[in-house]
């Protein structure tokens, strides 16, 4: 008789008792509003701007697109499983007069369609984040920036970090390069093509390039974006020559101009790729 009573006093106790909310249940993201110097810090670095549409997962009381449509004149979704949370961001948005440019939306965030941003924030713990991670990559178009605080994207170097009372990361989705591509430009010295074979661990990349059965590294590689960009030492001539390869990824091509020498010496000539085998 006695554990009965001691048991119907502990659910009574509990049941008095306040939690905090859960931001994304059942996902196990609690809701810990950011501060405002810190959201401040995390639209700065992603550099948002009136042409951006800013999708906050996670959203809690509204605060980040409330402040990106206020401050910096950008649109912004807010995505919450939180009722309450989301009636209070529409009613904070209405106090800062910028229910126009904002929506808030009672969605499960692994659900949501992501694929209109242009700037992603996020304050989530790193199982979540972790699991969000494959969504970013694919359905993100490249340039996309993604901001976060407090926890990074484990093994996915970030672009920028900075630290304004807590650690800010940005992170700048790229396209996806790696594989085997044919390449060929019209240089000087006749018609080319290169094979080249590029490996991908997210925005890093290096490779190597066939040429006359001569094998050889890209020297600079560096990816952004949808920019890509190597050299190529030609020797295919009296001289060698460092060729710089620039172009823009469009899925299985890439298109660019090839800057052919140095200073006087500069010529700029087109190229072209085509994907043949996917990286792995």
């Amino acid at each position: 008789m006695q554990a009965i009573v001691t048991l119907r006093a502990l659910i009574a106790i509990m049941s008095c008792m306040v939690f905090p909310a859960a931001a994304q249940y059942p996902y196990d993201v609690p809701y810990v509003p950011t501060p405002a110097v810190v959201i401040e810090e995390m639209l700065r670095l992603a550099k948002v701007g009136p042409d951006d549409s800013v999708i906050d997962l996670g959203s809690g009381d509204g605060r980040v697109v409330i402040m990106a449509a206020k401050k910096f004149g950008a649109r912004g979704v807010g995505v919450d499983l939180d009722a309450d949370l989301i009636e209070e961001s529409v009613y904070n948005a209405a106090q800062q007069e910028v229910s126009e440019r904002v929506t808030f939306i009672r969605q499960d965030l692994f659900q949501f369609d992501i694929s209109q941003a242009t700037v992603v924030t996020m304050y989530l713990l790193p199982g979540v984040v972790l699991r969000l991670r494959p969504r970013l990559l694919k359905e993100l178009r490249p340039g996309t920036r993604i901001v976060a605080h407090d926890f990074p994207i484990e093994d996915w170097q970030p672009d920028e970090k900075s630290t304004v009372r807590k650690n800010v990361f940005m992170w700048i989705v790229p396209a996806q390069v790696g594989g085997r591509w044919r390449a060929s430009a019209t240089l000087p010295t006749g018609e080319r093509s290169y094979d080249i074979e590029i490996r991908q661990k997210y925005q890093e990349i290096d490779g190597l390039v066939r040429l006359d059965k001569r094998v050889s590294g890209l020297w600079n590689p560096k990816l952004t974006a949808d920019r890509v960009s190597f050299v190529i030492v030609d020797d295919n001539g009296p001289v060698e020559t460092n060729l710089y390869f620039e172009g823009r990824v469009a899925g299985d091509t890439i298109e660019g101009v090839i800057k052919r020498g140095v200073g006087k010496d500069e010529t700029q000539i087109k190229w072209r790729a085509t994907r043949v085998a996917a990286g792995t």
